[in-house]
Parts: C-alpha cells; sequence; structure tokens
C-alpha cells in the first residue's frame, strides 16, 4: 500500500540510494524538496544536472575539476617534484584543510579490492606511473586509508614505482592526537612504535 502519491515515492526512493540515507531521513529530504519554491526546486535540480554535466577530471591528477587543470595543478606554487597518492577526491579537500602539503596529488578513484571486484586496472594506477617516468618526480606519498584495501593498494604501487628510482613514503599513523594509550588496539601501538621520531 503506498502512502504517497507515486510522484513523491519516486522522489523519496532517489533520496535512499544516496549513501548514508536511510528511508526517514530520504521521506524528510524529499519533503523537503516539497516544500521548496519553484524558483529554489529549479535551481536544486539544475545544480544536480550542471555538476553532473560540467565535473569532470583533471588531465594530471584526476582531481575533479570544472574543466581544464585542477586549481592544484594550475598553481605555480606547488611543487610538482612531490606527489601525494589519495584514493578518493574528498581526500585531497582533507589534506588541504591541514594547510601543511604543498605539493601535487593523484587521485585514484578508488583502492584495489578483489572482494568488490576492483582490480588495478580499474583505478587511475596506470597515469601514476607514467606521470613518474615522464617528470622529475622526487618522493611519492602514499596517503591511502590505514585498511587491508588501502595498505595492499600502496604496497603495490611502491612495487610498481621502484624501478623509477623515487623515493616512495607512506602517511605516519598511530595514536590519534587527543588518543589515550589504554584505549588504543595492538595494531595501532605497533605502528605507532614503528612510526615514532625524535624530538
Amino acid at each position: 500500500m503506498e502512502y504517497f502519491p507515486a510522484p513523491l515515492e519516486k522522489l523519496v526512493e532517489q533520496f535512499a540510494k544516496l549513501p548514508g540515507i536511510g528511508g526517514k531521513s530520504a521521506q524528510r529530504l524529499a519533503f523537503h524538496v516539497l516544500g521548496l519554491s519553484d524558483q529554489d526546486a529549479k535551481a536544486f535540480a539544475d545544480a544536480i544536472l550542471d555538476a553532473k554535466q560540467s565535473v569532470t577530471c583533471c588531465p594530471v591528477c584526476r582531481n575533479l575539476t570544472a574543466g581544464g587543470l585542477c586549481s592544484i595543478c594550475a598553481s605555480p606554487k606547488r611543487d610538482a617534484a612531490t606527489i601525494c597518492v589519495v584514493a578518493d577526491a574528498r581526500d585531497v579537500a582533507a589534506m588541504e584543510r591541514a594547510r601543511e602539503y604543498g605539493g601535487s596529488y593523484h587521485v585514484l578513484h578508488g583502492v584495489i579490492s578483489p572482494m568488490n571486484h576492483v582490480g588495478p586496472d580499474d583505478l587511475e594506477i596506470k597515469s601514476l606511473v607514467e606521470r613518474v617516468s615522464k617528470s622529475g618526480v622526487q618522493e611519492v606519498i602514499m596517503a591511502t586509508n590505514p585498511d587491508t584495501e588501502g595498505e595492499a593498494t600502496a604496497m603495490y604501487i611502491a612495487r610498481l614505482l621502484k624501478p623509477f628510482q623515487v623515493r616512495v613514503t607512506r602517511l605516519a599513523y598511530g595514536i590519534p592526537v587527543g588518543g589515550h594509550l589504554e584505549f588504543a588496539d595492538d595494531a595501532t601501538l605497533m605502528r605507532a612504535l614503528e612510526g615514532r621520531r625524535e624530538l
């Protein structure tokens, strides 16, 4: 039995397809959209279509851009000799929020995950290897997540880059800032000890 008119049910179904949105949240969003003025609803729909049609990948780093080079690759202030490899464009935003990194990026658009049928050929690994082979890259920082897939991807790429005599590093990880040792698991403590540095 349908509780809502068919167009509203269809809108709820579409919102429910979004990641992290359950049935109740989808209903709330659909009712919010219904409450928008015609002008605001059209602006919302146009923003979705415009983003879908105009956002592409940067030809150099594969980050998202609205055409041509992304703002990071186009900046003369960035150090092109250092590449930070991330799994997703959202990771670029996270790194940029720290305001500590001044190099370039390379977005893989995923990680190697046999369980999800994602292999090296499904990612932007080939373009990274070509980029390292053609330019004066000195260091590649692997910034994939410290989980099984992220580690496997980092190790796979490190092996591919070995012949180019480029320094391949991994982001340090361990005890988070503000964390307590008593709550850290064994693997986290082990990594924190391995990654210790002199004060």
